[in-house]
């Protein structure tokens, strides 16, 4: 098979330590786009805005320089006239992403009760892979877990975590000192917490409503750009050499 050669654009930690296990895995990488490169690789998320990559870059002005067979990966490439692979729809990125956003959560959550969170009542809002991360995690450390989620064939699952499960039609969000969310969705709004309620939203969209809501989006990048790197590129190289693991 013939070997793929790298090149990247766009601009975040994450990627630049992509880069560099790639070059460290004996790989190759060019420095700038050309005619021989065969996978151009992105940042994840990859754009800012509509055609503009992460650090500014327009989109447009790298393809000019790349080859029409070229092979694009990152996310939300949906409509590019190219072969593209989307990270955010593969399972194994996906899975690997949420364990890696619920230790940094927990790091977050540490910052703001440094001592103990032993007894704290702690509502986790969603059942998706995030959700299923940190749980597990907040219930080591001792929290009291329940788990908000709209669908009544969720509860058991949720309660087999050791976790309480309720629904969001009738649960009451004031009984909770800390809030995090999960779901893309609206789901809450601050003045229905307590005043003093930590409100972390990790959602892609936000989902608590207030002024007073860390919305997190993207802690992997931020605080763990060593584990989101390493993710990155093993899931590049895993597509790029048509192997199931790397």
């Amino acid at each position: 098979m013939k070997q793929p050669i790298f090149c990247t654009a766009g601009e975040s930690r994450a990627l630049s330590h992509a880069k560099n296990l790639i070059l460290q895995w004996g790989y190759n990488l060019s420095p700038i786009p050309s005619a021989y490169v065969t996978h151009l690789l992105l940042p994840v998320p990859s754009f800012e805005t509509i055609g503009i990559l992460k650090g500014g870059q327009p989109l447009a002005e790298v393809l000019k320089n790349l080859p029409e067979n070229i092979t694009i990966m990152g996310s939300h490439l949906e409509g590019l006239p190219y072969r593209t692979i989307d990270f955010l729809k593969d399972e194994y990125y996906l899975t690997e992403n949420a364990v890696i956003t619920a230790h940094c959560t927990l790091k977050l959550l540490q910052q703001h009760y440094p001592d103990i969170l032993k007894g704290i009542p702690v509502a986790v809002i969603g059942w998706g892979r995030i959700a299923k991360a940190l749980a597990p995690l907040l219930v080591s450390m001792g929290a009291y877990v329940s788990v908000a989620v709209r669908r009544e064939s969720q509860l058991q699952s949720i309660r087999q975590q050791h976790c309480n499960g309720v629904l969001l039609t009738g649960w009451n969000p004031e009984q909770y000192e800390i809030i995090i969310n999960t779901a893309p969705a609206p789901v809450l709004k601050q003045e229905q917490t307590q005043a003093h309620a930590l409100l972390i939203d990790l959602a892609s969209q936000q989902g608590i409503e207030g002024d007073r809501v860390l919305w997190e989006r993207g802690l992997p990048n931020r605080d763990a750009a060593m584990s989101s790197g390493t993710l990155i590129a093993k899931t590049a190289l895993r597509y790029a050499l048509n192997k199931e693991e790397v």
